[in-house]
């Protein structure tokens, strides 16, 4: 059994949609591909900012 659904988007996005694609790929693997990169970018995000905020934290050998 295909566990599938209908997603239903506007010829407008379904086309945008189409452009993110390579030959070949479906639809489910751009929309995959396209949230895998989301979580990438926004686990990034967090670590650049914990690398910004040095400042706030003490090496252990400092503490006394």
């Amino acid at each position: 059994m295909n566990d599938t659904t209908t997603v239903p988007l506007s010829k407008a996005t379904r086309d945008k949609l189409r452009r993110f694609g390579t030959k070949g790929e479906t639809y489910d693997e751009i929309i995959n591909r396209l949230m895998e990169n989301d979580q990438y970018i926004a686990f990034m995000e967090r670590q650049y900012a914990i690398l910004s905020e040095k400042d706030k934290f003490v090496p252990l050998d400092e503490i006394e």
